[in-house]
């Protein structure tokens, strides 16, 4: 029988963090490994005032954060964990967590290691104590890609080139977070499904991150017509959610294309694919409405 080197503790695996351009507004995404003590978490994290909204995107837990320091006035069971701070410099964003009892080791000796963490300061936690701990991350921003046209009738199938392109791009500097499908209306040149995908990213390299992508998608691409964008922006505008809106749910014009570029987006492939990989863009982690097929009305 094996030995457990620390059973009290289970580390995260990850924990990367995404910044707006004014350093306003925070992204925390933790990798997890224990489901059951990230949806305990994300109970109670959520009543923390620097916490916005809390979802879970695979296995990765993520808080979107206001930036300052607050006092949690800790209560067992009702309240015994939070995130007490989120503050970001040029450089680095760091994040304070504070919790009781075995909320308190989750808030400490869980997360002062966790992949990615550039430093950590944390108290001694376990038993009923008060611990807390603050973590320095790498600040970076998030890549959306859009991809749509890469396959034939014969061969070849979107997602999975866009998935295996996604890992294969992926280094310490960029994160690969998530990978979404997104039903488009089922246009007559269609190859079979009307999909198209995006994929996201935490990167402090975005250029070579697009470089890396743009260059394997064109070696494996078995179409012509492929299309490929890029977002750099924190979030997508309601604009270019109405765009995407509009092409799930009917044929539009390549014209239309043009109310949306800015210089959050730009059109890296420029076939006819172009379309579909910038209607994708916006609904990136939302897989309820992202794989809604539309009748053209609704």
């Amino acid at each position: 029988m094996g030995n457990i080197s620390e059973p009290y503790v289970i580390h995260y695996p990850k924990i990367v963090a995404v910044a707006d351009a004014t350093g306003s507004q925070v992204d925390l995404v933790e990798f997890f490994d224990c489901v059951g003590g990230a949806m305990w978490t994300k109970r109670h994290y959520a009543q923390s005032p620097l916490v916005n909204k809390v979802c879970c995107v695979g296995p990765t837990m993520r808080y979107s954060l206001k930036t300052g320091s607050v006092d949690l006035a800790l209560e067992g069971s009702r309240f015994p964990a939070g995130i007490s701070g989120c503050t970001v410099d040029r450089s680095e964003i760091a994040i304070t967590y504070i919790g009781m009892g075995g909320g308190g080791v989750g808030a400490a000796a869980c997360r002062s290691d966790a992949g990615g963490v550039l430093r950590s300061r944390s108290d001694p936690a376990g038993g009923g104590k008060v611990a807390g701990a603050t973590i320095w991350l790498p600040r970076r921003q998030r890549v959306l890609i859009g991809v749509d046209d890469t396959d034939t009738p014969e061969e070849g199938a979107t997602w999975t080139l866009v998935h295996n392109i996604a890992k294969a791009v992926e280094d310490d500097r960029s994160i690969y977070l998530s990978h979404t499908i997104v039903q488009l209306f089922p246009v007559p040149y269609r190859t079979k499904n009307c999909v198209s995908l995006v994929v996201e990213f935490a990167t402090s390299d975005p250029e070579g991150l697009i470089g890396r992508f743009h260059n394997l998608l064109e070696r494996y691409t078995l179409s012509t017509k492929t299309g490929m964008a890029v977002y750099t922006g924190f979030t997508p505008s309601a604009l270019l959610l109405s765009f995407g809106r509009s092409v799930k749910r009917g044929e539009v014009e390549p014209v239309l294309l043009d109310t949306v570029i800015d210089e959050d987006l730009r059109i890296i492939m420029n076939g006819r694919g172009i379309t579909g990989a910038v209607a994708a863009i916006p609904f990136y982690t939302d897989y309820e409405e992202a794989l809604e097929l539309c009748n053209g009305k609704n």
